[in-house]
């Protein structure tokens, strides 16, 4: 496997490319060959401040421009962006091992938010509130909140800056983007982007360290008024705890460990090519994962087999243009390969059955993170393939007899993001729409769209994605009531 090598890049702060204050730099690693294709600057304590301070004046002149104004420089970088959609998905392909066509989900999710969320904010509305003894006038205006703070997951790199920068920049946020250790080639590339076409210092700033230094310092400080992330429940809750030095507003998409529950009833073969998808798509590594794939007992059998045919017909390897037939790739580390077999290895000692994959495929580079499609069959609540977040390619596979049994099953979780139900039964559709526990109920078939709110409850986060909702992560509401 022939990887690319894209140089050093460096830290975006204040409109400027700048090395880290210490001058260290962190590696970029394959995870298909394990060879290193990039270095970074990595930041430091002193970066982070940096950044805050930068942020802050770029907040007051960004905050001043009209809603027109700032449509224009996001139309500006839209377009930059999409001159460089072959290097930024070749660059994704490179550091997180998607495939190239899975890389453009995240180009997609960029241009539309940089189009989408001016627009949804000139259709905001002042809200004109009653008064009943007509004494007053009273009207509820937005204006945008302040320095804005984005951690970001490293499964779609270039997706989650899209989701954040899209309405923070619109609202009139400055933001300051920290990207995972695990995949911040493509988004130091954003900040080459915003150099080249001399979009206004401070607005955007870019780096990646440790969180322990790095994010602690910017979570910690009083800057901010905004802090948004995208990643586990745990980091969330480490973060609301670090945040306690000022009241910020809070935004969090966080862990899920979806249902995807099939009747007897469902369109079967398309409930089966949307679970295949859901488990092995970007290796797994999806928050909206159909974690826990439930089949009705009356069709189990038939579901299951067909599953592992159609697993085993996935085509696994280094999706580079060059190969456009590659499905999924490795997943991002050892480590996450590693968990991938203690769960393979938990549930099968409590009884679960190893169906396909659980191994390592021949042929493939050693140093990669390689571990084939797998699918276990017969899981219960007591594995942890049940009860934790896989996010991996390893799909979980049970059979329930009631709708009582299937909506416990489903809602057996701390967590609260996705879930996918399949069935043409109506009374049964408004029932589990009115009981499932999820922020997003699927009933039939998928759909994501950057109009469309992606958010969980439970453990599953606070405020929203995408859609006009999130807006209001990033907005302040003042009422201005006057006499008559």
């Amino acid at each position: 496997m022939k990887t690319e090598n894209f140089g050093y890049k460096k830290l975006y702060i204040d409109g400027k490319l700048v090395d880290a204050v210490s001058g260290e730099r962190e590696d970029v690693i394959c995870p298909a060959t394990g060879e290193v294709i990039a270095q970074v600057a990595n930041a430091g304590k002193e970066d982070a401040e940096k950044a805050l301070v930068s942020a802050q004046k770029g907040f007051k002149y960004w905050s001043k421009l009209s809603l027109a104004e700032r449509t224009e420089w996001m139309l500006k970088l839209r377009s930059a962006v999409l001159e460089k959609e072959h290097e930024l998905r070749t660059a994704m392909v490179h550091e997180m091992g998607k495939n190239y066509e899975g890389a453009y989900e995240d180009i997609e999710a960029v241009i539309n938010a940089l189009e989408w969320y001016p627009a949804a904010m000139k259709n905001l509305r002042e809200e004109q509130i009653p008064d009943y003894e007509n004494t007053h006038t009273h009207k509820m205006i937005s204006k945008p909140a302040g320095v804005a703070v984005a951690y970001l997951a490293w499964n779609f790199p270039l997706l989650n800056v899209g989701f954040k920068l899209g309405p923070a920049l619109a609202s009139g946020c400055s933001i300051i983007i920290k990207p995972s250790a695990l995949s911040p080639l493509s988004t130091y590339m954003i900040g080459e982007i915003l150099h080249e076409i001399d979009f206004p210092a401070g607005v955007v700033n870019i780096l990646s360290g440790p969180s322990s230094t790095v994010a602690h310092t910017m979570t910690t400080s009083t800057i901010p008024a905004v802090l948004t992330m995208i990643g586990s429940t745990a980091t969330g809750q480490r973060v609301i705890a670090d945040s306690t030095t000022s009241i910020k507003k809070l935004g969090m998409e966080l862990g899920g460990n979806a249902p995807f529950i099939v009747f007897e009833d469902a369109d079967f073969d398309k409930a089966l090519e949307l679970a295949v998808v859901l488990n092995f798509w970007n290796s797994g590594q999806i928050c909206v994962a159909a974690n826990r794939v439930m089949v009705h007992k009356n069709i189990y059998d038939k579901f299951l087999k067909a599953f592992i045919k159609r697993t085993s017909e996935l085509q696994l390897g280094f999706g580079i243009k060059e190969n456009p037939d590659v499905f999924m790739g490795p997943v991002v580390t050892k480590s996450d390969r590693d968990r991938m077999f203690k769960l393979v290895e938990d549930a099968v000692s409590k009884g679960a059955t190893l169906e396909y994959g659980g191994k390592i495929p021949e042929g493939f580079p050693e140093e990669g993170n390689w571990i084939e499609p797998t699918v276990v069959s017969g899981v219960t609540t007591n594995m942890d393939l049940f009860k934790k977040e896989t996010f991996g390619p390893v799909a979980g596979i049970m059979s329930f007899d009631t709708d009582d049994e299937a909506l416990e099953l489903a809602n057996n979780t701390e967590y609260g993001l996705a879930s996918y139900i399949f069935t043409n039964n109506h009374k049964r559709i408004e029932r589990f729409t009115e009981e499932l526990e999820f922020g997003e109920i699927q009933i039939n078939g998928v759909k994501y769209a950057i109009y469309l709110p992606h958010g969980g409850i439970k453990n599953s986060g606070i405020g929203h994605d995408c859609s006009h909702l999130a807006l209001e992560d990033y907005l302040v509401k003042k009422r201005i009531s006057t006499a008559i």
